[in-house]
C-alpha cells in the first residue's frame, strides 16, 4: 500500500518546507495543496537555479509528479497565471499532471483593497494579499468560487453582489476608493482559460487517486503558530496550518495520512507583528538573519530572528501528531560560539540551556556520522526534549543538501 505523508511548518512558517517536499517528491507521485494561498513562498534551489512558488505545489519541478491545488487554498487567478508562465518559461509541463479544485474560493480586487486598509488599523502584518477578508467572504457564504468561472451569467451576479459589498465597507468604514463591479468581472473573465484547462472536482480526483494506492504528499502552508485556532492569535494567517487542515483543505480523512513531518529551523524566524518570546536583538541575532538570507520569499521583509523555542515546539508536535522531525537551516549555526534553547518560561521570560558551538562547517554534509559531534548533541537534545527523532536534517539550501537517517 502507497504511503502518504503530510508535510507542515512547526513554526511561524518560513521552515524551508518547500525544499523538503521537492526532495521527497521525486518518489512521490502527487502533491497536494489544502490551505492558504499566495502569501505562501516556498522557495526550491536545484544546481544553483532558485525557484520561488507561492501557489503551485512545489511537486511541479519532478515531471512525473502529479500537482492539485485543493478547495481549502484561496486563489488569485492573476498570480497563478503568472506563476504558470514562469514554470513553462523553464520548460516545466502542466499538460495532464495539475489541477485546481473547482471549489477554490477567488481572490478579487477589492479583497487585496480591504486586507491593506484594515491592516493599517489592526496592524497584524499581513502580506496585503487579499487572504483574509477571502476566507471571511468564504466563512460568510457569500465567496466567489473558481467554478463560478463556468457560469459567467451567475458569475456576474455574484461578483455585482459581493463587490457591492466591499465597496460599503471601503467606503463606510475606510474611507477608500471603491471598485468598479463590471470591470472585477471582466479581470476574472480574463482567466477563463485557466478553468478551462485546470479545473477538476478535487474530492473526485483525491478519491480516484487514494483508491488506486497512489502516494500523496500534502504539502502545507504557513506553520503552525500561524493557525487560526491553534496560534498567537490574532497574529495569525486565516486558515488551518495544522494537520486538520489537510480533512477540510481536501476532503481527505485523517486515516489516509501515514507521515506527518513536522519542520522546524535550528533556530526561530517570524515575519510581521506579533509576540516572539526568544527573539535576539543584539549580534547573535544579526548573525542568524545575514548568514540565513532571513528575508521573506513573499514580500522580502525582513524576518526577525531569535533562539528556537523547545516549548513551542513541544506543543507544535502534540497538535499535529508529527511522527518525524526535520530540522533545516543546521549549517546556518556554524559561526555560533554559544546556541541557546528555550527550554522553560518564568514569569513570561524564557529558560534557557546553552550548548557550545562547533565553529565548522556543516553545510552540504549528507551523513550524520559526519557532523561534528557538538552538531550531535545540539541536535540530539532536541530530539530528547520533543520526543521526536529527527529523519531530516537540511545542511544548505539546495535539493542535495539533506541528511536523511
Amino acid at each position: 500500500m502507497a504511503e502518504n505523508t503530510l508535510i507542515l511548518g512547526l513554526q511561524w512558517g518560513d521552515e524551508g518546507k518547500g525544499k523538503i517536499v521537492d526532495n521527497l517528491s521525486e518518489s512521490t507521485d502527487i502533491v497536494c495543496r489544502f490551505q492558504g494561498g499566495h502569501n505562501a513562498g516556498h522557495t526550491i534551489k536545484v544546481n544553483g537555479d532558485k525557484t520561488v512558488l507561492h501557489l503551485i505545489p512545489s511537486g511541479i519541478l519532478h515531471q512525473n509528479t502529479k500537482c492539485l491545488i485543493g478547495n481549502g487554498v484561496v486563489l488569485a487567478l492573476d498570480a497563478l497565471q503568472k506563476e504558470i508562465e514562469n514554470l513553462k518559461e523553464k520548460k516545466i509541463s502542466f499538460s495532464n499532471r495539475f489541477f485546481v479544485s473547482s471549489a477554490c474560493t477567488l481572490i478579487l480586487p477589492s479583497h487585496i483593497s480591504l486586507d491593506k486598509v484594515k491592516d493599517k488599523k489592526e496592524s497584524i502584518g499581513t502580506t496585503g494579499r487579499g487572504i483574509g477578508p477571502a476566507y471571511e467572504d468564504k466563512i460568510g457564504r457569500r465567496a466567489i468560487r473558481f467554478c463560478d468561472l463556468g457560469q459567467p451569467e451567475i458569475l456576474k451576479k455574484k461578483v455585482q453582489t459581493l463587490v457591492g459589498y466591499h465597496n460599503k465597507l471601503l467606503e463606510n468604514l475606510y474611507d477608500h476608493d471603491t471598485h468598479d463591479s463590471d470591470a472585477v468581472f471582466n479581470e476574472l473573465m480574463e482567466f477563463k482559460d485557466l478553468y478551462e484547462e485546470y479545473c477538476v472536482d478535487s474530492q473526485e480526483i483525491m478519491f480516484e487517486w487514494i483508491n488506486n494506492d497512489f502516494s500523496i504528499l500534502f504539502e502545507g502552508a504557513q506553520g503552525t503558530l500561524l493557525d487560526i485556532d491553534h496560534g498567537t492569535y490574532p497574529y495569525v494567517t486565516s486558515s488551518s496550518t495544522t494537520a486538520g487542515g489537510v480533512s477540510t483543505g481536501l476532503g481527505v480523512g485523517p486515516k489516509f495520512i501515514n507521515k506527518i513531518i513536522g519542520i522546524s529551523k535550528a533556530y526561530t524566524t517570524r515575519v510581521g507583528e506579533g509576540p516572539f518570546p526568544t527573539e535576539l536583538f543584539d549580534e547573535s541575532g544579526a548573525l542568524l538573519a545575514k548568514k540565513g538570507n532571513e528575508f521573506g520569499a513573499t514580500t522580502g521583509r525582513p524576518r526577525r530572528c531569535g533562539w528556537l523555542d523547545l516549548v513551542l515546539l513541544k506543543k507544535a508536535i502534540f497538535i499535529n501528531s508529527v511522527t518525524d522531525l526535520c530540522i533545516t537551516k543546521l549549517d546556518v549555526l556554524d559561526e555560533m560560539e554559544e546556541i541557546n534553547v528555550c527550554i522553560n518560561y518564568e514569569n513570561g521570560s524564557p529558560i534557557y540551556k546553552s550548548f557550545e558551538g562547533w565553529l565548522t562547517k556543516t553545510e552540504g554534509i549528507t551523513d550524520f556520522s559526519k557532523l561534528p559531534e557538538k552538531a550531535k548533541i545540539y541536535i540530539q537534545f532536541i530530539e530528547q526534549f520533543v520526543k521526536c527523532n529527527a529523519s531530516i536534517i537540511s545542511t544548505g539550501p539546495s535539493r542535495n543538501q539533506t541528511i536523511i537517517r
